[in-house]
């Protein structure tokens, strides 16, 4: 067995025979949805995220085993390779450590040591290792033109005992647990003008230990130092690491100490500070970028609100509001601007009122989408108060972010070319609230603005992650592929941007799908891209109620066999009872499926069509308007959870800034990371602790006995 799968499983803590099931399936071309959904039994359960790991792991390990093997075979052409160092080589299970141990052998430019060997110079160093205190004599020796005098000559060996002690691999790695072991990494101001809101106020005298330094503070930190408002230093037990490294000599010279100190100032602490400021920044761009993901995907599945007619409030000061209607199925029907905010006169805000209230009645508006931007708050009570005339109707506060880069996109140009700019943000706002899936799939999730530092970790690590939630939770809800546009279908399990826009080509020119064989007539869809697609994509109104449902074609004669088994004709009230009760292994065993592709076909077959996003929260729905002023320590609101951070999280309490609940007060109990209590669309019950109106700070607990304070 490959000893990469055996480490996979062990770090996974899953059957190497799971890994080498997982891997074969990718180098067959599935993909990791295709694998997580349909191939359950070949790998005993495993989900996406495992999946996915084990591709990840196998990659980083396979490019690390190159890299050793091309360091060995450079190691063997110079002679170098001796037992202790092959053993060293293949223990390495970083590529920094492989790195580390080739320093000493890697090829260098001309350096100070290397002219200094090259002219003799390397038994006067032996020489000041030994802890010969007087080197004139010996120095004597080797002045040349290059080096003079013999000062000239000491100063070359002390270049070459530079060299060595800074390339010693063991002397690197105790200094290197020894930094992020007891070293501090500190910050003062350095320019103030550069952070006129005190953004980074907390960070203007700071210090704290690297054992303990949070992600959080690490990504701060690197973006005060970006923007030049903090200087960031690196504050070490110098006298301790000082007195490490001349305890190696039994002589204590000056000349010693002063290679040890250059060695530690120029090199050592340098190189050290390079590799934790790079690993700390790794492992909390890691812990962002999952942080994001998590946010991402439970905002994704944000219970869509069906078969409402909705109208798009994108608010604006000085140029209008702009309003969309769209009917039930997300499709337009008429935009409008309106002025219902100053500075417009108040003959303007009347005639908004009016149109407002015109366009309620004569589109039969059931909900209202206010976007979260620039007058805002002053559109809510705008909205609000046109609602006391309506109190069926409801608005919510959508979080627009992104919606101005779709709507500037060359997809939003193709969706409605005769539309501006602004009259397409408020189609998205609208939409957003009617299915969010479908609608934030047309934007980068960079701008999604669910996470934090998102914009200081590595672009191509969050785009990769990122891609992978939008992948697997559009999967895992489904696609009715009779109204989903390219955009959404593209993130289908084995479909591309070419065949996504194929498939709406084809419903354009022939019409409707009606069965899922019919899939098969699109250009450029051929049977991997089928096998791969198919169980993804749902013909909600198909004769064959399994068009309608997850199960793959492949399985149709499996379900023919079930029924049969069950004497199921029509899937009746009785028929589903039998389903239920179904013995899953034995029945499994009889049909020779898999026991999972069996418990999930019969899900399917239990609840067809079903939404998997209909089991979490939905958006909140409101009629009245709520202001900071309002707020009274001790008040209980109910609110909807924005965003997960490192520190806490931020609720929509119906203001204008949402409020933060710190993860101190998200519990009576100790809690390690907010996503452990709360997640992104969670309604949450909190308590005002604290409303800061100069700032528009609002601090919440979730803990009742500390609100009522």
């Amino acid at each position: 067995m490959d000893k990469n799968i055996t480490k996979i499983a062990t770090e996974l803590t899953i059957t190497q025979a799971q890994v080498a099931t997982v891997l074969d399936l990718l180098a067959e071309g599935a993909t990791i949805p295709f694998i997580a959904r349909y191939r359950k039994d070949k790998t005993k359960g495993l989900d996406e995220v495992e999946i996915k790991a084990i591709a990840d792991r196998m990659a980083s390990l396979t490019a690390l085993d190159e890299r050793r093997e091309a360091i060995m075979a450079k190691l063997q052409d110079q002679g170098q390779l001796t037992p202790q160092l092959e053993a060293a080589l293949q223990a390495a299970e970083k590529l920094v450590e492989l790195e580390e141990l080739y320093l000493p052998f890697k090829e260098k430019k001309q350096t100070k040591a290397s002219l200094a060997k090259e002219a003799g110079l390397s038994p006067v160093t032996r020489l000041l290792f030994q802890g010969q205190e007087d080197l004139e004599a010996e120095a004597q020796k080797y002045v040349s033109e290059a080096y003079p005098s013999p000062q000239a000559v000491i100063d070359g060996a002390k270049e070459i005992a530079i060299e060595a002690l800074s390339e010693n691999h063991g002397l690197r790695a105790w200094l290197y647990k020894e930094i992020r072991d007891n070293s501090h990494l500190t910050a003062q101001l350095k320019d103030a003008d550069k952070d006129p809101k005190q953004v980074f106020q907390n960070y203007y005298e700071f210090a704290e230990g690297l054992a303990s330094l949070p992600s959080h503070r690490v990504l701060a930190l690197n973006r005060g130092e970006k923007l030049g408002v903090l200087k960031v230093k690196f504050v070490h037990q110098v006298e301790k690491v000082q007195r490490f490294y001349l305890a190696r000599f039994a002589q204590r010279t000056q000349l010693l100490t002063e290679v040890v100190d250059e060695a530690l100032k120029k090199r050592l602490f340098p190189a050290m500070e390079r590799r934790v400021r790079s690993e700390l920044l790794e492992m909390a761009e890691e812990g962002a970028i999952q942080l994001f993901s998590e946010n991402l995907r439970h905002l994704l599945l944000t219970a869509p609100l069906k078969g409402k007619v909705v109208l798009g409030f994108d608010p604006a000061f000085r140029t209008g509001a702009k309003l969309a209607v769209v009917d039930q199925m997300g499709h337009l029907q008429t935009t409008e601007v309106i002025y219902p905010v100053k500075p417009a006169s108040k003959a303007q805000i009347e005639a908004a009122k009016e149109r407002l209230s015109q366009l309620i009645q004569e589109w039969q508006v059931e909900l209202i989408a206010i976007g979260n931007g620039t007058a805002s708050r002053e559109s809510e009570a705008f909205v609000a108060e046109v609602l006391k005339d309506f109190p069926e109707v409801a608005y919510v506060i959508v979080n627009e972010s992104g919606a101005s880069v779709y709507s500037a996109s060359e997809l939003a140009r193709q969706e409605f070319p005769e539309l501006p700019v602004e009259k397409r943000s408020a189609i998205s706002i609208a939409r957003r609230l009617q299915d969010p899936l479908a609608e934030l799939v047309k934007i980068d999730p960079q701008s999604i603005g669910v996470g934090q530092y998102q914009h200081d970790v590595s672009q191509k690590k969050l785009r990769e992650q990122l891609d992978f939630v939008v992948e697997t939770v559009v999967n895992q809800v489904g696609v009715n592929v009779n109204t989903a546009s390219p955009a959404l279908l593209s993130h289908v399990s084995g479909l591309n941007k070419t065949i996504s826009e194929n498939i709406v080509a084809y419903r354009q020119e022939v019409g409707a799908f009606q069965t899922r064989q019919e899939l098969k007539k699109v250009a450029r869809l051929g049977a991997k891209a089928f096998e791969q697609a198919a169980g993804f994509l749902r013909i909600p109104d198909a004769g064959n109620v399994l068009d309608q449902t997850g199960v793959h074609p492949e399985n149709y004669g499996v379900v023919k066999e079930l029924l049969a088994h069950l004497e199921i004709k029509n899937l009746d009230a009785a028929a589903k009872k039998s389903l239920a009760a179904l013995p899953i292994a034995e029945t499994a065993e009889i049909l020779g499926v898999g026991p999972l592709t069996l418990e999930d076909i019969v899900q399917d077959l239990l609840k067809p069509g079903r939404d998997l996003r209909d089991s979490f929260a939905g958006p909140q729905l409101r009629q009245d308007v709520l202001d900071i002023s309002d707020l009274k320590p001790g008040q209980k609101l109910e609110g909807v959870v924005r965003n997960v951070v490192d520190f806490g999280a931020f609720v929509d309490i119906g203001v204008h800034e949402d409020g933060l609940v710190h993860i101190t007060q998200l519990s009576k109990n100790f809690v390690k990371h907010p996503s452990q209590v709360v997640s992104v669309g969670d309604l949450v019950t909190v308590w005002v602790l604290e409303v800061q109106i100069p700032q528009n700070r609002i601090s919440l607990t979730m803990v009742e006995d500390r609100g009522s304070n």
